[in-house]
């Protein structure tokens, strides 16, 4: 042998073993997807192909108000190639749908409420035929003026034949005489912020034997989607079914039912397959947005700055139509005060209905646009007292046992303090040299206009809250089924992996009860039975809450035999990596022996206990449970230019129990940087109702370059006893505090009021140095 073979031989025999695949709870286990979607071999919805498929296209309006005098489809009917158009007048079933209220025609039939409103849908046997065929369609429109401004809407003509209040929630607590020594006073708005996709917004609709249809979507919520369609097409339930595709990533409602809804018409009406894929500019104008909120605010507090009573108004702006500003408005006026101690509180809430684009679920939605504004009061306070901004919020912070303005106790852990202290503790970030090779560290990037002389840094914080689940009396419930044979387990459970991690979770779970690692999660679609929405953090509590009650009943299953052989409780059994042994070491065996070709299974529910609707007065135990943040943010500005750059920011959350680490901070590091662009950059700008620039151009999404710095300081586990696991959701949250945190940095760098998210350059000039 040579010494070259010797060595090489030494070398393998020395080489250490590969390490084990993590798994179960707490392990940092890697999505069984990521192979796939970085490879890019991963089938999305654009993805996907069927025989003798059909393209279709959606002609929308170019108004944000017109009524329709007429439409004339002939032209469009007779191009060589088209198979078929459909109207207002082609809906067999319910001509109008909704997540939250059924208000929005699937088609307009008489007037155009927003821009970009479906008008006609066309089927073609090519994608560029199917949209100059839409275009062909003659429209006849009488146009009217718009309402743009919400608070016009109260005075304004109806909209809409449900009128123009979509609800008003006027919460009253404690004594409405009480004042405070010191009071602050704001006005703030919130703009547009758009979920902006980054995959194409596509689907497949397959007719079927039976007269009914299937839709390939990425579907959040896929048995409500499919229920409204089967509604709109005249079918039962049970003909019309939805496949969900794989989403690519989701921070609201993932897809415009006015965007699906044509797909099935089509395909019932030409016998065809038909696909649809959305330009980036039918994103924009059909799915919802984030709900521009106008607030306004007093802060009454004694000498010492505690807090005393605290007075809103909160007004959203619909759009068009309702969809889930109800819910929106519900958490605004429950959190209105934030995670403070606020003895009295008199909140008035409105949504209304105007021509601008549709607002509807966004995460954080409510809790986002009142944190920005009431951290400003804060602000203001520490300001005017001449109190540290970080002291200030520590004397009035919120904890366990403390009641909420809405009259709700605080049940589940509420660490406020503890986050607080964490992230004002930890150390700054060094200041940057003023040195030309240091430039990059200016506000506007390399070889940015700006000066070192001009650069202020900032440093502000922001506390935030939010709720877990559905509020206000919705039925959150999910179904599992876990099934195990040949020691491989199966996970069937309807909850949409959105990106937030569920499949791993479910994996995890099943790993931790059963003992083993091979773990498969079956693709989703409504022949299961339903788990709900994929957001608010659901599917971490309520669907996993399922899986693990599914997978314990497996284990009593699997063990009980076992026990009864051994005349012992299966309490007095363990499963561990793989193996079953009993307390005094008698029983010793392996999962898979003891399964001995058996198939095993169960099916379990998981429903939270139930809340309440807020009473007339505002009060009532609207919320399952809530997540808590605190985030100190660093910002550089230059206060010539007004361009900011986020230094850093430094977070610390409550978790209850981290279940996969690395998992939980992509969740919380992504939260973040969107937080970064609703205080930034992102603002779907409108004129008149009519949307400016839909593109991805004109609407300004942070990249990696404006990321900045994320230091999660601190996750405290202090198990909520109510959840599954203990878990919180983790990912609204930091979403809910960074713009806020971000625009108190500002502040302080440049005594401005900085009133307005996201941040305009003349906000952070300052004219007088």
């Amino acid at each position: 042998m040579s010494n070259e073979a010797a060595t090489a031989t030494t070398t393998a025999e020395a080489a250490p073993a590969p390490e084990p695949i993590p798994h179960g709870l707490g392990a940092s286990l890697p999505a069984a997807d990521a192979r796939a979607k970085t490879e890019g071999t991963f089938p999305y919805a654009a993805d996907l192909w069927a025989e003798g498929l059909l393209w279709a296209a959606v002609l929308r309006s170019p108004h944000p108000h017109a009524r329709i005098v007429s439409i004339d489809a002939s032209h469009a009917r007779e191009m060589p190639g088209v198979r078929a158009v459909v109207t207002h007048e082609d809906v067999p079933g319910t001509p109008v749908h909704g997540r939250g209220k059924a208000d929005r025609p699937v088609f307009a039939s008489e007037v155009v409420r927003h821009h970009g409103e479906p008008i006609a849908a066309v089927a073609a046997d090519h994608p560029d035929t199917a949209r100059m065929a839409a275009a062909a369609i003659m429209v006849e429109y009488e146009v009217l003026d718009p309402v743009t401004d919400p608070e016009q809407a109260f005075e304004a003509e109806p909209l809409h034949p449900d009128g123009n209040l979509i609800r008003h929630i006027p919460l009253r607590h404690g004594d409405p005489d009480a004042a405070g020594e010191i009071v602050v006073e704001g006005l703030y708005r919130i703009g547009r912020q758009d979920p902006a996709p980054i995959g194409a917004e596509a689907g497949l609709a397959v007719p079927r034997p039976d007269g009914g249809v299937e839709l390939y979507l990425a579907s959040t919520d896929p048995h409500a989607d499919r229920d409204t369609a089967a509604a709109c097409y005249g079918l039962e339930p049970e003909r019309v079914k939805i496949v969900v595709t794989g989403v690519p990533g989701a921070t609201a409602d993932r897809e415009d039912q006015g965007f699906q809804l044509p797909l099935g018409l089509l395909a019932l009406r030409t016998g065809c397959p038909v696909k649809l894929t959305a330009t980036r500019e039918e994103s924009f104008l059909g799915h919802a947005h984030r709900h521009p909120t106008l607030l306004r605010y007093r802060h009454h507090a004694d000498a010492e700055g505690r807090l005393v009573k605290v007075e809103a108004q909160i007004l959203l702006d619909a759009g068009a139509y309702a969809d889930t500003s109800s819910e929106a408005l519900a958490a605004a006026v429950g959190f209105a005060c934030g995670p403070y101690v606020v003895p009295n509180a008199f909140i008035e809430g409105w949504a209304v209905r105007t021509n601008n684009p549709p607002s509807g679920h966004v995460r954080g939605e409510g809790a986002m646009q009142v944190c920005a504004a009431y951290e400003a009061q804060m602000d203001k306070l520490a300001k005017k007292l001449g109190v540290d901004p970080a002291e200030l919020r520590l004397r009035n912070v919120l904890s366990t046992g403390d009641v909420l303005p809405t009259g709700q106790t605080v049940t589940c852990p509420a660490p406020v303090a503890e986050l607080l202290q964490a992230v004002r503790d930890f150390p700054l970030p060094a200041l940057p040299k003023d040195t030309p090779e240091d430039e990059w560290l200016l506000p506007g990037g390399p070889e940015g206009a700006g000066e070192p002389g001009a650069v202020r840094r900032g440093v502000g914080y922001g506390l935030g809250m939010v709720h877990m689940l559905g509020a206000e009396g919705a039925d959150e419930v999910s179904t599992a089924t876990v099934k195990v044979q040949d020691g491989v387990a199966t996970v069937l459970c309807a909850a949409v992996e959105t990106g937030q991690g569920f499949t791993t979770l479910a994996r995890q779970i099943v790993q931790e009860t059963l003992g083993i690692d091979e773990v498969h999660v079956a693709p989703v679609d409504t022949d299961q039975p339903p788990a709900g929405a994929g957001c608010r953090g659901r599917h971490t509590w309520v669907s996993g809450g399922a899986v693990e009650r599914a997978a314990k009943m497996v284990r009593t299953q699997l063990l009980q035999p076992l026990a009864h052989k051994f005349g012992m409780s299966t309490e007095l059994l363990q499963i561990t990596d793989g193996k079953i042994t009993s307390y005094d070491g008698v029983l010793s065996t392996t999962v898979t022996e003891a399964m001995d070709g058996k198939e095993l299974w169960a099916t379990a529910q998981c429903r939270p206990h139930p809340t309440e609707p807020l009473d007339g007065a505002g009060q009532g135990d609207a919320f399952v449970g809530m997540a808590f943040c605190a985030i100190r943010a660093v910002v550089d500005v230059d206060i010539e230019l007004g361009s900011v750059r986020v230094v850093e920011l430094a977070l610390a959350q409550d978790v209850g129990r981290v279940l996969n680490p690395a998992q939980l901070a992509a969740r919380i590091e992504a939260g973040v940087t969107q937080g970064v662009g609703i205080a930034l950059t992102e603002n779907l700008r409108t004129a008149r109702g009519l949307i400016r620039h839909p593109d991805l151009t004109g609407y300004a999404l942070p990249t990696a370059l404006d990321a900045p710095d994320i230091r999660i300081v601190k996750l405290v586990e202090e198990r909520d006893v109510v959840a599954p696991f203990g878990a919180k959701a983790v990912s609204a949250v930091p979403v809910v505090t960074s713009p806020a945190a971000i625009a108190s940095a500002v502040r302080a760098a440049t005594g401005r009021p900085v009133n307005r998210l996201p941040i305009r350059p003349q906000a952070a000039v300052v004219t007088s140095q």
